[in-house]
């Protein structure tokens, strides 16, 4: 909501909790005009043009796929719901009725993302054949170490953990920089081995994995590798990066890598500088800002929106691929996966 009132050509007209309470604070601090708290009376109205659903995972699609076909355009928070079977069905919704489906990457609109993928749109990193996806804390899970809730550590709501929390992020990065290429095989395995306090343990319910690690095959010749940690006993881990056969960065912190000739290159780049020119000399830097400013622009025709939603579709199936390669203790194919995916939605 703060970052909707900070674009201008975007209008918040009502908000929805199920909490009364909630939603009547979220009105006043932000200048909504009104609150409900039944999100289907916003979706019988003829003056929405869009919807974001902003609810645990495992509730994504219910919603989604009721605003689709209440012809409202949806934006929606990441993973793109707690099952690929569930994703699935929102994309195929979004395309029955022709409404846009726009799902929360934020990653894609840093100043790292947007500088790799102009690199690799000029040609620059050649071939991309590997990509790096990594996500690090030290100890950072929900609830059990101080901060958030229960339910993000609880299956029945979140359906996973650091990979469905974390992973999301930086998957999807890799997937978009990489032009989203077809999965063939995901081998996976997750873990739950650190320490908790046994009260935060016994309230939260936890059931869900602190880290996961997998690596793809993409058809053709691509790969991709994995690590994502909610809670790792190292100081750190390597940042992300895509790999090309002419060069190669690194993200978070940004570097570019080159060989030209016998000499080796290490660069950094004016990230500012780029982003200044984006803004003010192609004009189309506000367009990229972030995620939601990129979602209005796309509403109002200004560009045309990126492809999240079969960005985040891709990472669900990697993700779910990961869990069931480690639950059936070897790769699997995608085929498999999509066959073995089971609905975790909650009505609504």
């Amino acid at each position: 909501m703060r970052t909707y009132k900070s674009i201008a050509d975007a209008q918040m007209v009502v908000c929805a909790d199920i909490n009364e309470e909630a939603a009547k604070r979220s009105s006043e601090e932000f200048g909504i005009p009104e609150f409900t708290t039944d999100f289907r009376k916003i979706l019988e109205r003829d003056d929405i043009d869009a919807v974001d659903v902003c609810l645990h995972n495992n509730f994504h699609m219910p919603a989604t796929v009721a605003a689709l076909e209440a012809g409202k355009n949806v934006y929606c928070e990441k993973p793109m719901a707690g099952a690929y079977i569930d994703a699935l069905k929102m994309m195929e919704t979004a395309r029955a009725t022709g409404k846009k489906l726009h799902i929360q990457l934020s990653t894609l609109y840093s100043d790292d993302a947007i500088a790799a993928k102009e690199l690799i749109d000029l040609g620059e990193l050649g071939t991309v054949f590997h990509a790096r996806s990594s996500g690090f804390r030290r100890r950072g899970r929900p609830y059990v170490d101080g901060y958030g809730t229960p339910t993000f550590v609880q299956k029945r709501f979140s359906s996973g953990g650091a990979l469905y929390d974390m992973g999301v992020y930086h998957i999807a990065l890799c997937l978009f920089l990489m032009g989203n290429p077809d999965v063939a095989r995901i081998s996976g395995k997750i873990y739950q081995k650190m320490a908790m306090d046994a009260k935060r343990l016994e309230i939260s319910g936890y059931d869900v994995e602190e880290l996961g690690l997998g690596f793809v095959k993409f058809v053709g010749d691509a790969t991709l590798d994995i690590i994502e940690s909610w809670a790792l006993n190292l100081g750190g881990l390597d940042s992300p990066a895509i790999i090309g056969d002419k060069g190669g960065v690194k993200l978070m912190p940004f570097s570019f890598h080159k060989s030209i000739g016998n000499l080796d290159v290490d660069g950094s780049v004016n990230l500012g500088s780029m982003r200044y020119r984006h803004n003010n000399v192609l004009g189309t830097g506000g367009y990229y800002a972030n995620s939601q400013a990129h979602w209005i622009a796309a509403l109002d025709g200004k560009v045309d929106l990126w492809p999240t939603a079969e960005v985040a579709l891709n990472t669900m199936l990697i993700s779910e691929g990961i869990y069931l390669s480690d639950r059936l203790g070897r790769e699997v194919t995608a085929d498999e996966v999509k066959e073995h995916s089971v609905s975790t939605s909650v009505a609504i």
